[in-house]
């Protein structure tokens, strides 16, 4: 299907210099779109990204693929911090002592979700996989099933805090408590592709009577600082991949497609966080649940069709 349709524009590279880019400039603006409008959505952009691989004929957990999404995913870092960059200067930056409990926010809930994520990495692997021959929690990734789980998940959590009345002021104080348990449902889902990191901390928020625009603020932030360290064990996994090859030849071969997905996913990006803003403050969570629930059986769907 889609693989038929995206096999018009090619990278040409000097193949004595670098190895083939197994992308075509169509497929890379596709998965960059998808990947800007859907990361910042909280509908999963993994789960998306995944699917749109496999349709196209990609393999989703490849080197090449891996460093593909490693880019696509520092445009929508940068997106985020130019779209809430003045939000954050008013309600964190301006007020010395606001600024100093924020910061304290941060940092604990980011620490709980290293511990907590790189807890869960290590009983996924040396018990839930131990003996598969691949016991990696990134050999997952690509599972259509347990991508569909996390996605009916975090659809019935946002259908639960889109439910809840919460405060619509544009008040800026998180609590701390409740910092701590974002960064509790962020370390919890970051192990599974399809459990929507915005969704389940921005729904966290809510269902502990945070506003709309602090709780998406405060996720996003989490998020921004959260991101550079994952996009460095990608980077790392990606080196000692066997696949990999030499891996300065390999970067430099993906470094032309990596910052036109980039592009497509810092644009992208801005779009979904105007229109996730606008949604929030209308008090329309909950349609963002029933996407994911279709989302989950379209999944199902698509699994048991053979992808």
């Amino acid at each position: 299907m889609l693989r038929l349709l995206l096999p018009t524009f090619a990278f040409r590279l000097p193949a004595s210099a670098f190895p083939p880019v197994p992308f075509t400039l169509l497929q890379i603006i596709v998965l960059g779109l998808i990947q800007g409008a859907t990361e910042l959505l909280p509908i999963s952009s993994s789960a998306h990204v995944v699917i749109a691989e496999k349709l196209m004929g990609i393999n989703p957990v490849s080197p090449e693929a891996t460093f593909l999404l490693i880019t696509l995913h520092t445009g929508t870092m940068f997106a985020v911090l130019v779209y809430f960059w003045r939000a954050w200067s008013q309600h964190y930056f301006s007020n010395p002592d606001r600024r100093q409990v924020v910061a304290r926010q941060l940092l604990a809930a980011t620490a709980i979700t290293g511990v907590l994520g790189l807890t869960l990495k290590y009983v996924i692997e040396k018990i839930c996989l131990a003996g598969t021959g691949d016991a990696e929690v990134e050999s997952l990734f690509g599972n259509l099933p347990l991508i569909a789980s996390g996605l009916a998940a975090v659809g019935i959590l946002i259908l639960v805090a889109g439910g809840r009345r919460s405060p619509a002021a544009a008040d800026a104080a998180i609590a701390t408590p409740t910092a701590w348990w974002m960064g509790v449902m962020q370390g919890l889902v970051l192990p599974f592709r399809g459990f929507s990191r915005s969704g389940s901390t921005i729904s966290t928020a809510l269902l502990l009577g945070t506003g709309r625009q602090p709780a998406e603020e405060f996720s996003f932030a989490l998020g921004v600082i959260l991101t550079p360290p994952l996009l460095a064990l990608e980077l790392r996994r990606l080196v000692k991949e066997p696949g990999a090859g030499d891996a300065s030849h390999h970067f430099l071969a993906m470094a032309a497609p990596g910052l036109i997905g980039m592009g497509c996913s810092f644009l992208a990006g801005l779009l979904a966080l105007r229109l996730l803003s606008r949604w929030l403050a209308a008090g329309h969570w909950k349609y963002f649940g029933y996407y994911c629930i279709v989302a989950a059986l379209a999944v199902l769907y698509i699994s048991r069709s053979g992808f």
